[in-house]
Formats: C-alpha cells, structure tokens, sequence
C-alpha cells in the first residue's frame, strides 16, 4: 500500500493515505454495541469534540459513522463506527478476502468539508471471533480488496475499487469496556474470549428474536450466561462490559 494512496468516501469526498495512524485504543462499548477512537472522556467532551473538528458525524436524528478531522491540519484525530446488528452466514464470513494485511496508516481529508460516512450492513465474524469485520454489503465479497488501512490499534479502514466499503476490529475483546471508559491494557482471560463469543452469538444470531419472544430455552441459556458472567473473578472489566448488555436482557426478558 503506498504512502500517497487516496480513497474516496461519500461519493466525491477523499483523504489521502499518510504514515501516522492514531496511537489511541479503540473503545468497544458493548452495550452500545459501537467502536469509539477519541479522546474523549464522556458526553460532554464528545460534544466539544465534534464542535471543534470537521467530517462525519451526527445531525439532528442522522448517526452516520464517525472519521472526524483537525480543522487546520485536516488529519484524522477520532473515529466512531457502529457493529452490524445481525451477522452474516458463516459461508459469506468465509469468503472474506485474507489479503491484502493491514499496512498502519493515517488520513488526511484533501480538502476541509464535512461529508457522510454510510453505516455498514453486513457483520462478518472470523472463527473465535478473531477479527470482526463490518461491510457496506455482502458484494464486497466477490472481489478482491485494494487495502486494509490501519488508522489505529486493531482499527482498519477497508478499501475496495479506492472507496472505503467497511472497516475492521482485530482481537475485538482486547478492546471490551464500558461507555467512554478506557479498555483493560491487560491481555484478556480465555475465559472472557468463551463469554465474548457467546455474547456475540446472543445479539447477532436469531437467538436474541427468541430471548424476546419468551423461548423458555432461550430464556434459560440467557441466564446462565448471565451467571457466568458474574461469576467470573479475573478480566472484571472486560467481564463488566459484556454483563451491561447482557443483564439488563434478562432483566427486561428473564427476570422472573
């Protein structure tokens, strides 16, 4: 990938390709089911932050995905993506391009305007939920991929055709916090990696419609993960992350 590669986003807005990615941790807010890179540290400073930056990012009832820019530098300082609610069939997930790897690189927007970055459609999860890798759309698939620009840690940008068609989290459980707080530096317990992939297949399978239609199995499985997850005593953090979610469905579904 070379350093002056450009890609489009948002039909006629483009940035070009620098040597600098972000040093900042992705936060995986698995409650919100969203990937945060900024430094921001709660409600307010996220709004100060939009204020004094420029790309894309909310308006009045649009929540596009985020890639927000220094206004006088115009390079990439923050980034905020939504996770695809529903997974792709394992044979799609599959035929997900192994190449090209991801090469470290920044942004610079050629030129100072904001623009809308389209939310993916299409979740795409490697064995052991590895990698999640979050699509445009499942044609992506049938062709080979230009990049993976990796503008932060685990972070990436996936560009096709030079347009950006989705991005990816590598080891996406390292990341695993809660709201605006900073993951665990620590390495992840296997054990929390087990509850991670049961918590995915929780809200990205049709096990989450059973939950609320009242399946008594489903119901009985959603507590006993529930159980788990209090129970275990390493990775708290990273465990308290993924119970936010998942206890508050059984108090909405299985409390009784």
């Amino acid at each position: 990938m070379a350093s002056t590669m450009s890609v489009t986003i948002d039909d006629d807005w483009t940035a070009t390709v620098t040597g600098t990615p972000l040093h900042l941790a992705p936060r995986f807010d698995f409650r919100d089911f969203r990937v945060r890179v900024g430094r921001y540290a709660d409600v307010e400073e996220r709004g100060r932050f939009l204020l004094d930056t420029f790309g894309s990012g909310p308006w009045l009832w649009d929540t596009p995905d985020e890639l927000r820019f220094d206004k006088e530098r115009r390079e990439l300082v923050g980034a905020e993506f939504q996770i695809a609610g529903e997974a792709a069939d394992p044979e799609d997930s599959g035929r997900l391009p192994a190449a090209p790897p991801v090469r470290p690189g920044g942004l610079r927007a050629d030129e100072a305007r904001d623009f809308r970055l389209e939310v993916t459609s299409e979740l795409c999860r490697a064995p052991g939920d590895a990698v999640l890798t979050c699509l445009r759309d499942l044609d992506v698939l049938d062709e080979p991929l230009d990049a993976r620009v990796g503008i932060a840690p685990g972070l990436a940008l996936v560009v096709q055709h030079g347009t950006v068609v989705g991005w990816s989290l590598t080891d996406p459980v390292r990341y695993l916090t809660t709201g605006f707080a900073d993951p665990d530096p620590g390495h992840p317990a296997p054990a929390t990696r087990l509850l991670f992939t049961a918590c995915l297949d929780v809200i990205t399978t049709p096990l989450l419609d059973e939950v609320r239609r009242g399946d008594p199995a489903a119901l009985a499985g959603l507590r006993q993960l529930d159980e788990r997850l209090r129970g275990q005593r390493e990775d708290r953090h990273r465990a308290d992350a993924l119970l936010a979610f998942i206890g508050e469905l059984v108090e909405d579904h299985a409390g009784g």
